[in-house]
């Protein structure tokens, strides 16, 4: 008890020494200081799960938002208050009547509403109430990444079907909202700590992987970073230069997204050069980060077509730098982004730049939306709503007249259609994208002028549904529901799309009717239902039983000597490990074999054993499954 007594004066001291550093007026830090006590008297009796003091919680709520967000006295107010109204006997009034009216509508506005009945569920009302918050102030949801963002900090503590429920609600929408506000230091480490308690083995993994392989490069990259440090030292440029690994979480996506293993991930660090002294050689931002771009250029050779631009025109959340892909001297390409200390700074505070408007008419635009909602009274997928229009970076796209139209990426020429008007969109019959003829489900690029060709009559296919990525367009061809899980035991109904087998790490849902709905954890519907229903999370799932079934598992092969690696996959598969060998398709280009082929397995050690052994037949130089 000494002990938590002594680390809470320690925290305590250090929210008001980074307060006192801040510059705040003096009645700004009388007010924290009032919060500050109020707090404490609130929270004494209570206990987190850890068994440390409740009020260690908002003292680090606090800290994130006055040292890493950099919010102003009220919202700091808020942080410390924002649990007294949801967890104790004070209510808005009293706070209000202490703090006025600002404090008071934050802590308001982040406060959970208790309600014994909700319209989907706890989770999905909780996050209307947030985004409906921001009617009133961005800040607001600011005070809630700070608040997840040390959840997640000290989310060992909990149980780990809570684990599981509050990770997947990171991923789903805290981390996504983080990035979109243009907070990407914060997104990423909502992201690295969701995928640490998600699949724990899988991030353990990847993270040894990177270390493995930051100190194995780590003398070669600093032997190719040395000449760029003295040509920028040459020319009077002051910067840093700095390799550093992506993250564990980004790592594992990239080899998700494109099934492939650690080893085949073009990228596993970026070069960061980070100039500051543009101002005193009476250049713009722009003409420094150009001039950096042709001294690296000419020392290393670039790759063609790499060179990527936000300087001119930064992403929606106001991310601003330059990119580019330059020859190694382990001949790979290394990933170089050039950025002022000022693009910096704005990478990590985002939305808070008050001279860039990009964030300000996205937000407008948010605000639109929820409010068409709420006027339709619309419950049923309104996260996916939110999320597909809203959490997806931008492109842009334009009409035949040249007028812009900002669209998520993934969009389709059925979104385009939409955005402009409903009856367009209804309309529709074809594309014609950048001069070519197209069908209506044509994903767009960035820089595409799009004309879209129409009938008279009304022509709209159910499949649609399935091509459209924004609220508008969704709610025009919305035709019917979601296919339900396909049923396979009294007791398990098992995701269709993630197919999940015995021996997977899995994640179970308590469905209405008492049966167990099973996804694998990585499935993205998994992370989408944990995140929206994650009380309904099952602590203990054993399909070991499903060992008797078969499921069909994907392989891709890239060889040499066609006829030999035939014959030895169809000696594995069926006379070795006696398995069913479903469709086999096998091409040849420059004498570079690729071989797709299916094998029925019955649990997650007989993948194992099939790579292992697949892999080390001769001759074979990549292999992965999907």
């Amino acid at each position: 008890m000494e002990d938590f007594g002594q680390l809470v004066i320690a925290k305590r001291n250090e929210l008001f020494a980074c307060v006192d550093k801040r510059g705040f007026e003096d009645d700004e830090i009388d007010r924290i200081h009032r919060a500050y006590e109020l707090a404490e008297e609130a929270h004494r009796p209570q206990r987190r799960k850890s068994g440390e003091p409740y009020i260690l919680h908002p003292i680090a709520v606090a800290m994130i938002v006055a040292n890493e967000i950099g919010l102003g006295a009220n919202p700091i107010c808020a942080a410390l208050l924002h649990d007294v109204v949801e967890d104790t006997e004070h209510t808005v009034r009293e706070i209000r009547e202490m703090f006025g009216d600002d404090v008071a509508t934050l802590v308001s506005v982040v406060t959970k509403r208790k309600a014994d009945n909700y319209e989907t569920s706890l989770q999905v009302d909780n996050y209307k109430q947030m985004l409906q918050s921001i009617h009133y102030d961005i800040r607001a949801l600011l005070l809630k990444l700070a608040d997840r963002l040390h959840n997640m900090r000290t989310l060992k503590s909990m149980p780990t079907h809570k684990q599981l429920k509050i990770a997947s609600e990171t991923d789903y929408f805290y981390a996504p909202l983080a990035n979109r506000l243009g907070l990407y230091r914060i997104k990423t480490e909502l992201e690295n700590l969701s995928f640490r308690f998600r699949l724990p083995n899988e991030y353990e993994e990847v993270r040894g992987q990177i270390s493995r392989y930051v100190a194995a490069h780590a003398e070669a990259a600093e032997a190719w970073m040395a000449p760029i440090r003295a040509a920028l030292g040459r020319r009077g440029i002051v910067a840093t230069v700095a390799c550093e690994p992506r993250s564990a979480y980004s790592i594992w996506a990239k080899m998700q997204e494109d099934s492939i293993s650690f080893s085949e991930v073009e990228h596993i660090r970026v070069v960061h050069i980070v100039y500051n002294n543009w101002k005193q050689k009476e250049m713009t931002e722009k003409e420094m980060a150009l001039q950096v771009y042709s001294i690296i250029t000419s020392l290393y050779t670039e790759k063609p077509g790499s060179m990527n631009s936000y300087l001119d025109v930064s992403k929606d959340n106001n991310y601003r730098s330059l990119h580019c892909k330059l020859m190694g001297n382990e001949g790979r390409w290394m990933e170089v982004h050039i950025a002022s200390t000022e693009m910096k700074r704005i990478s990590n505070i985002g939305c808070l730049v008050e001279r860039e408007h990009g964030v300000d008419k996205w937000i407008e635009n948010f605000r639109n939306v929820l409010r068409e909602l709420s006027e339709q009274g619309r419950s049923g997928g309104f996260m996916d709503d939110v999320r597909s229009t809203f959490y997806e970076d931008d492109i842009y796209v334009f009409t035949p007249k040249g007028k812009m139209v900002i669209l998520p990426k993934g969009a389709t020429a059925i979104d385009f259609a939409f955005e402009i008007h409903n009856k367009l969109g209804e309309q529709m019959k074809f594309a014609v994208i950048n001069d070519k003829l197209c069908s209506a489900k044509t994903v767009l690029s960035k820089g595409d002028r799009v004309r879209i060709g129409t009938d008279d009559e009304p022509s709209i296919d159910k499949s649609w549904l399935e091509h459209v990525v924004t609220y508008k367009a969704r709610m025009g061809v919305r035709r019917f529901l979601n296919r339900q899980p396909a049923k396979v035991s009294d007791e398990f109904v098992m995701c269709p799309v993630c197919n999940p087998i015995s021996g997977d790490e899995v994640i179970g849902f308590r469905l209405s009717d008492n049966k167990v709905e099973v996804h694998k954890c990585l499935c993205r519907k998994a992370i989408e239902k944990a995140a929206q229903k994650g009380d309904s999370i099952e602590r203990r799932v054993d399909i070991t039983e499903f060992e008797q079934l078969a499921f069909p598992v994907h392989f891709h092969i890239r060889s040499v000597n066609k006829d030999q690696l035939l014959l030895a996959i169809v000696s594995l598969v069926s006379e070795q490990m006696h398995l069913s060998l479903g469709n086999l398709h096998s091409t040849i280009e420059d004498d570079i074999v690729s071989t797709d082929f299916e094998v029925y397995v019955h649990s997650h050690s007989e993948i194992q054993q099939l790579k292992t052994a697949l892999g080390a037949l001769p001759n074979v130089y990549g292999l992965r499954t999907y």
